[in-house]
């Protein structure tokens, strides 16, 4: 499991199970119920006191069918989770975006639900994404209302009116109506009208009854219902900027300096291994896009985690002279205060130009990919998020994203997937 290396954590783990009472336990048990964790970012206890910057905050949730038949659909979704993160980082005002996951099956099944936290982490919850495989399912019906009422009161969604708050159901079956303890979808999408959460519903496949409830899940609760093809849609679409951008990242991860006390490090440690199991398995393309995040505003937190000296340096967070020798890397502890000034500063510069490399080819890659996406003329799985996105991040003032490369205006790109 990619998790490992942060479960030295100890973070607290919910455990949901079937009659919804809830239990704690050490992160990954295997008793086949839901992992959600709430709450519990060590990062909270670090944050700057002077850091205050006012941004919007947009919290996803995505809801996950886990089922065999639902392969296709899971291995896209791994592969373009980066480019909706990606589309979600470019939203004006500047956005804090954090996500969360939870897949679901049936019971009887090896687990009911099983996820994550919200969390602007999201290298936790790409690694999560990829421990999923569609197996189980069997009979039609599946936990739907579970699943659902968990996604929405489980999570420590934001309590900012102007946050945008979204739900994607993504599945091919219709929910388990007979068990009498379930919390039923309708109840569930009531709740979260009230806490201004929208639901969304993705239907996979033409599978019998699933399209009603879907649309009535998605109309209840201020949502969008959109239909895909089984197989979920994905195109991956591979660039001629893909390995440089990844090997820019490399550079800019060299350039790092974590310090901090013994909590601090080991967190630091356990990212900076999740890091690279995570550009170890994933494509490139899934690389790149992960790599253009975490250059964005948005992504930071993500990419350098607690405290990284080289970024708190250049933005005023410490001062050198206030570092104990113990809380640095121990090839630094030897140095005088000037000769650590003069490292991180190197690094810094390091850093800047890499950044502007990689911005320049990160523009290049995404009107490449806008274009190519014109020329297939696809609408999968992560084309209807960010869809969604789009329409519901404007009803709070958000903006989400643009049009096509050249901004052209929806009309002519309809024209243009004509031509084709």
């Amino acid at each position: 499991m990619l998790l490992v290396s942060l479960t030295s954590l100890a973070l607290t783990t919910s455990i949901i199970t079937a009659s919804g009472t809830i239990e704690c336990c050490p992160p990954e048990t295997q008793d086949g119920q839901v992992i959600v964790q709430i709450g519990n970012d060590p990062r909270v206890q670090y944050a700057p006191e002077s850091e205050v910057v006012e941004q919007v905050t947009i919290d996803v949730v995505f809801v996950l069918d886990t089922t065999g038949s639902m392969g296709g659909l899971i291995e896209g979704a791994k592969q373009k989770i980066w480019s909706i993160a990606n589309e979600i980082a470019l939203a004006k005002p500047t956005p804090i975006v954090r996500m969360g996951l939870i897949g679901y099956r049936d019971r009887g099944d090896e687990y009911v639900i099983r996820g994550t936290e919200l969390t602007d982490d999201l290298d936790t919850i790409y690694s999560k994404l990829m421990s999923f495989e569609a197996n189980g399912g069997g009979d039609t019906p599946e936990s739907v209302n579970e699943a659902l009422f968990n996604a929405v009161e489980r999570f420590d969604w934001s309590e900012d009116n102007d946050a945008l708050k979204l739900i994607f159901l993504v599945g091919d079956a219709p929910p388990q109506m007979g068990y009498e303890d379930d919390v039923k979808y309708r109840a569930s999408c009531k709740i979260a009208t009230e806490k201004g959460i929208f639901v969304n519903t993705i239907q996979c496949g033409s599978l019998a009854g699933t399209q009603e409830i879907w649309q009535e899940i998605a109309q209840i609760s201020n949502g969008s219902y959109a239909a895909i093809e089984q197989s979920g849609g994905v195109q991956r679409i591979s660039t001629p900027y893909d390995d440089q951008i990844n090997e820019i990242d490399k550079q800019i991860r060299a350039t790092m300096i974590d310090y901090g006390d013994s909590k601090v490090l080991e967190y630091q440690f356990g990212k900076r291994a999740l890091s690279s199991t995570i550009v170890a398995e994933s494509s490139s393309d899934a690389s790149a896009d992960r790599a253009v995040y975490n250059q964005s505003a948005a992504g930071r937190a993500n990419y350098y985690g607690l405290q990284e000296l080289v970024l708190d340096y250049s933005e005023k967070r410490v001062e050198l002279e206030s570092i104990e020798k113990e809380h640095l890397p121990e090839e630094l502890q030897s140095l005088s205060v000037d000769e650590l000034k003069e490292e991180v500063e190197s690094r810094l510069s390091q850093r800047d130009q890499l950044s502007t490399q990689l911005a320049d080819l990160a523009k290049q890659r995404s009107d490449f990919i806008a274009k190519e996406q014109i020329r297939l003329g696809v609408g999968g799985f992560d084309l209807k998020v960010v869809e969604t996105l789009r329409e519901q991040g404007a009803s709070k003032g958000i903006e989400i994203g643009k049009d096509s490369p050249d901004d052209e205006p929806t009309e002519s790109r309809k024209e243009s997937k004509k031509d084709d």
